[in-house]
């Protein structure tokens, strides 16, 4: 008798614990800003998306979640570096300081997945820590680990892969020239001894002579770098440079009623998720959630909601 009131006290106090337990995971504060890391029964929900793989030195202890995700779990808050400076892709609006388009929507969607909550529950809770990068910039920031992510018009390269891990491709664009109406320039055979403008540690340099090639066009311009697009924009304008070039979905964000994009595109490409080359669970979610957008129809909805083509 007293072997069963033994055994139906301990049933009763584990049922607590468990009771308890699910009490806390299920209570929710959707006006919290807080950045401390969701309870443990959350990171077992980010971990569902994720594939365990094999046992190595990527695998969380509990084998629910890689360590790389485990990490960013345990602190609370992803690290993303994104674009400040491109309309309808990465903005910080003036207004209100926020981060704002497409690809800061994207970053949300990760979020979500990495903390078992909805994109708009972690923007409501600032599960994401922005940094502004640039062409530059962002290779290195996701080396020295000061961002977990770059989401930010990253173009997939053969010769980048081989330093960073990359998402399949979310949005596909090409390269192209923004000139003024009044310049005169109508495609890339008016452009010798022009000076284009051009990103600080882009590929458009190398393309554009390479287009060059490909086409027959005997012009020799001059190149000029740019640490931002506000500058290369305003260097347009003032008439200091010729062109501004850059990838056209960008050029879009900048165009008004002096400029034109002209009807030439060269170096088709595709942006991508970068993650450091060693987080391989972490680019695997990644990964997993940008076919899911992909196969629901949630991107092209995405980019339709911000004007992009």
């Amino acid at each position: 008798m007293k072997t069963n009131i033994w055994k139906a006290s301990k049933i009763l106090a584990a049922t607590a614990i468990l009771s308890m337990a699910l009490s806390g995971c299920q209570g929710s504060d959707s006006g919290s800003t807080t950045t401390a890391a969701p309870a443990a029964d959350s990171a077992t929900t980010a971990a569902d998306s994720a594939t365990s793989g094999s046992a190595d030195d990527t695998t969380a202890a509990s084998g629910d979640v890689t360590a790389d995700v485990q990490k960013i779990i345990d602190a609370g808050v992803l690290k993303v570096g994104t674009k400040v400076d491109v309309p309808k892709f990465g903005l910080q609006n003036t207004g209100t300081g926020e981060m704002e388009g497409f690809e800061v929507d994207l970053a949300y969607e990760i979020a979500g997945k990495i903390f078992g909550c909805t994109a708009e529950e972690a923007k409501e809770k600032k599960l994401i820590a922005f940094q502004g990068v640039t062409a530059k910039t962002r290779g290195p920031l996701l080396d020295n680990g000061e961002v977990d992510l770059v989401i930010a018009t990253y173009t997939i390269t053969e010769e980048r892969k081989e330093s960073w891990n990359f998402s399949d491709p979310y949005y596909t664009d090409a390269v192209g020239l923004l000139v003024l109406k009044d310049s005169g320039i109508q495609s890339c055979a008016d452009l010798d001894g022009k000076v284009i403008a051009v990103s600080q540690g882009s590929t458009t340099k190398k393309v554009f002579q390479e287009y060059l090639d490909e086409q027959g066009i005997d012009v020799t311009p001059e190149f000029e770098e740019f640490d931002g697009y506000p500058s290369m924009a305003a260097a347009l304008a003032s008439k200091n440079v010729d062109v501004f070039s850059v990838d056209r979905a960008i050029l879009a964000g900048y165009n008004d009623d002096t400029t034109i994009i002209l009807d030439d595109r060269f170096a088709e490409q595709d942006y991508g998720v970068a993650s450091k080359l060693d987080n391989k669970g972490l680019a695997e979610l990644v990964n997993g959630v940008v076919n899911d957008l992909k196969s629901s129809g949630k991107i092209d909805q995405m980019l339709k909601d911000w004007g992009i083509e």
